[in-house]
């Protein structure tokens, strides 16, 4: 049977803007996770990269990875992850392989089959391009050759990029991505942060599928796990209503700007938006470190991942800071128990 303390714990990072702070304070508080998280023993730090959202800081994730890898020493950062549709392959490649050749040995590079924002983001991002989803698989293979070592007469080589093997995820909430990770070998982290309904489908296809390749010999898989631990069940119960709240807002097209915790939702939601929350929240692990030891017990024997990939949407910041404080608790708590 898996243990926790066997299992990898990482951390997904959306950059949150909260009301009445401003993007400055929100982009030193990532420098100020990411060198906490390093100090903690977290295996590594992603960022998501999402466009014309108030909420979400970490639209320019490459450039902002730099800015983490500067102020970190030794803790994988990386992409959670880069919206392919979105890119030529061939800038991707530069840009995550100059991050590699400055920073050898520490970065990632997850990939994302959807655009991560609305239509008209989407065409402004793209001006006038003819990339679609359809071409993920291309485009993915694409960026894995740029990253191999060089080809005879080969015509295009990226340039930082080409012989530095930056280890490449593909990222789902489907099964199209499980079944792309399976086939070309490749680490899989499935998006159950917010999408968990298709999680033990996804990973069956990728286990049931995966194929040995020069990257991996064997599947290797990551969830998203959204996260609120505190001393009590009651406290983290309460810091979670800022994360009820910003996911309200995404349903109501609202801005996602993270708010103050309330004492009740009761006032604030319909019966059938609460009930859409909660299914967004469907891994959500809320609770005291007894609580939350427990529900990440049962959710690493249902799934078997090999990594957990945990979210957090706590305003206080200091609360924040604490909630993964908490989590590396646990798991060196399972290392205790074991022992």
């Amino acid at each position: 049977m898996k243990q926790l303390n066997s299992t990898a714990f990482s951390i997904l990072e959306l950059a949150p803007i909260r009301e009445q702070d401003s993007i400055q304070n929100t982009l030193q508080h990532c420098v100020t996770l990411a060198q906490y998280a390093e100090q903690l023993g977290y295996r590594r730090l992603w960022l998501a990269e999402h466009h014309n959202m108030d909420g979400i800081a970490s639209s320019a994730t490459s450039v902002l990875l730099a800015h983490l890898l500067n102020h970190t020493s030794h803790i994988r950062l990386g992409s959670g992850g880069i919206m392919l549709p979105n890119h030529a392959p061939l800038i991707v490649a530069e840009q995550f392989g100059t991050l590699a050749t400055l920073f050898p040995d520490r970065v990632d590079l997850g990939l994302g089959r959807a655009p991560g924002t609305d239509p008209i983001t989407m065409r402004a991002l793209r001006r006038g391009r003819l990339e679609t989803e359809d071409q993920f698989p291309q485009d993915v293979q694409e960026i894995l050759n740029y990253f191999d070592t060089p080809r005879p007469k080969q015509q295009i080589t990226a340039t930082p990029g080409q012989g530095t093997h930056v280890p490449v995820w593909l990222l789902g909430s489907s099964l199209f991505s499980a079944q792309l990770a399976a086939k070309l070998g490749l680490p899989y982290a499935f998006a159950s942060h917010f999408a968990p309904r298709l999680l033990d489908q996804a990973l069956a296809v990728y286990r049931d599928n995966f194929q040995p390749s020069q990257y991996l010999s064997a599947p290797y898989v990551a969830i998203g796990v959204p996260s609120v631990v505190a001393q009590t069940d009651e406290e983290a119960q309460f810091l979670a209503s800022s994360a009820y709240q910003r996911i309200l807002a995404l349903f109501r097209g609202e801005s996602l700007k993270l708010k103050p915790p309330v004492e009740s939702m009761q006032n604030l939601w319909s019966e059938p938006e609460r009930q859409a929350v909660n299914g967004f929240y469907g891994v959500a692990q809320i609770g005291s470190v007894q609580t939350v030891q427990k529900g990440l017990q049962e959710l690493l024997e249902r799934t078997q991942a090999d990594e957990l990939i945990f979210t957090c949407d706590i305003y206080d910041k200091q609360k924040r800071l604490e909630n993964f404080k908490l989590l590396m608790d646990i798991h060196h708590l399972s290392e205790n128990s074991k022992a």
